[in-house]
């Protein structure tokens, strides 16, 4: 049986890329987290069906909430970083990149006592012309990228990259990419591996997404956040197509997560890399 991965980018409803121009983030203090509810319900519910997985964490969020961060270690996850405080990579250099990843890798291990293997750029935001973070986190002591989306869309993605797990040859070394999945489609790369693709548009396409990964032999990469199964967030005032992508469909995430979890099987990245 083919053990997909199930992941989830762990962040507070506010620190999205979409809300910078509404929340600041010196402000970000000051806002109710929800992550502290909304974990544990996640946590739950990938328990029910026995689903492991990876949980990309902010390094800002394990500082605030280290419990957190245990109980998913404890629940028989992996824990990886997603950066400090969910900064794009294109918003900075090499230096600020380099802090972001050594200080939420820091931060994880010290909470959970264990390596921190994989990384997960904010917003998949290493792009054409920033191959560059990859080199950093081989240096940094990363195994594994989950960043590189090989589709083609405005703000993020490598249209260029292959689309199932595979090595990375760099000048730092050596590094696994685990590409969220996509769905090859009269000559089209279609993103079917969670988030905003997985509330708004049919199930079916995440589906044939991961059938056609099993054909291949090889894991797809699902993608989650706990925001999207918390349709009791606070509503901010953004502009209506934000709207839509960031709030459209969370009264159903949950049930279609159930879906999904009822027909495929799930696992840990690190079981990939290991194997790979």
């Amino acid at each position: 049986m083919i053990r997909h991965h199930f992941t989830v980018d762990v962040e507070e409803y506010f620190q999205v890329s979409a809300f910078e121009g509404v929340v600041r983030r010196a402000d970000r203090d000051r806002l109710a987290p929800r992550t502290p509810d909304v974990v544990p319900r996640l946590l739950d519910q990938l328990a029910r069906h026995d689903a492991l997985g990876t949980f990309f964490v902010l390094g800002w969020v394990a500082r605030r909430h280290p419990g957190i961060i245990r109980d998913i270690r404890r629940a028989g996850h992996e824990i990886a970083s997603h950066g400090w405080d969910h900064a794009r990579v294109r918003d900075g250099g090499r230096t600020e990149f380099r802090d972001s990843v050594r200080r939420s890798k820091r931060e994880l291990e010290d909470i959970t006592g264990e390596a921190v293997q994989g990384f997960r750029a904010p917003s998949f935001s290493i792009t054409p012309g920033r191959e560059w973070a990859l080199d950093v986190l081989i240096e940094e002591g990363y195994h594994y990228d989950s960043s590189l989306f090989p589709i083609r869309r405005p703000g993020y993605g490598y249209p260029a990259a292959a689309p199932d797990p595979h090595w990375l040859q760099r000048p730092a070394g050596r590094v696994a990419e685990i590409p969220p999945t996509t769905l090859h489609c009269c000559g089209l790369r279609i993103p079917a591996a969670g988030g905003a693709y997985f509330r708004l548009l049919p199930y079916a396409l995440t589906r044939a997404a991961f059938r056609s990964c099993e054909r291949r032999g090889l894991p797809g990469t699902f993608y989650i956040h706990p925001w999207e199964i918390d349709p009791d967030q606070p509503r901010l005032d953004v502009p209506w197509h934000t709207r839509i992508r960031h709030y459209g469909g969370l009264e159903r995430t949950a049930s279609r997560l159930d879906r999904l979890l009822g027909d495929f099987a799930f696992g840990p990245i690190s079981d990939t890399v290991a194997a790979l």
